[in-house]
């Protein structure tokens, strides 16, 4: 795996991870803020073939 794929899916990962946050702390901004950056996220990672599992969001 190359350094790009391997900083997506961790960028990927920790976006889930404060998604979550967000949504147990009842903060609706920040979990649009978040769903938005993860939209992106996989957008860039489906334009480079960089297969994501979907863990919710």
């Amino acid at each position: 795996m190359d350094a790009f794929t391997t900083g997506l899916l961790q960028r990927i990962k920790t976006t889930e991870s404060d998604l979550s946050r967000a949504r147990d702390e009842g903060d609706d901004f920040l979990v649009e803020v978040e769903l938005g950056e993860l939209d992106d996220l996989r957008r860039l990672a489906a334009e480079h073939g960089v297969e994501v599992a979907a863990f919710g969001g």
